[in-house]
């Protein structure tokens, strides 16, 4: 029988703050400097806002796209963020069969719905500044890894003193590649599971969160 582990985002979220309280950063007074919570939208906003609140840390988005493959969407080949980062799993393209023209077709796409989000989810408020602070990259989980790493590279391209990835669930073969990742200088995962095929499989409740449970969310930290 497969076993689920957490409740649903908001209980994830809580059980991964209780490991990061228990390391002794939830004072911003450790050597992390004064943290920033980044939660992925939109899945991974609800897991951060629970670790923002117990860090006492401000929340804000950080907003990536995977790059699908065509008619696989779900596989990615890659992923890109803010400020044009981009991180391509070159393996995947090969398998796919991937061109460089496909690529770039499938990136455009991307890029519009990226610069549409962050204007949903932030308007014309601007990031929060992260020059000289630790950024807490959170998710609800990892597959892949794309799409943690390229958000990483984002708070890193920001000037962030430090950059940790803090995730509920991953895909042993990816946490081992995160690890190794220049871009991270810590990954916290509560769980790394053998035979891991989903991230939603380790959920009781995996509901798709909304854009406006993602806006509220924000402006309640605020």
């Amino acid at each position: 029988m497969m076993q689920r582990v957490f409740e649903d985002r908001r209980d994830a979220g809580r059980r991964l703050a209780i490991l990061l309280r228990e390391r002794g950063q939830d004072d911003g007074q450790g050597e992390w400097s004064r943290p920033v919570v980044l939660g992925l939208p939109r899945g991974g906003v609800p897991v951060a806002a629970e670790v923002a609140d117990a860090l006492a840390a401000p929340l804000d988005v950080l907003v990536v796209r995977k790059l699908g493959l065509p008619h696989r969407e779900e596989v990615a080949m890659g992923a890109i963020g803010e400020q044009g980062a981009r991180v391509l799993n070159d393996d995947v393209i090969a398998l796919g069969g991937v061109d460089a023209r496909t690529l770039a077709a499938v990136e455009r796409r991307e890029r519009a719905e990226l610069e549409a989000r962050v204007r949903r989810f932030r308007g014309d408020a601007p990031p929060i500044e992260l020059a000289g602070r630790t950024a807490i990259v959170v998710d609800d989980g990892v597959a892949t890894g794309a799409t943690a790493r390229v958000a990483c590279l984002v708070a890193r391209a920001r000037a962030a003193s430090s950059v940790v990835l803090a995730v509920p669930v991953s895909a042993p073969d990816a946490a081992v590649d995160l690890v190794a990742a220049p871009e991270i200088d810590e990954l916290v995962c509560l769980a790394t599971p053998a035979g891991f095929m989903a991230v939603g499989q380790y959920y009781l409740d995996f509901t798709q969160t909304t854009d406006a449970e993602v806006q509220a969310l924000l402006a309640a930290n605020r």
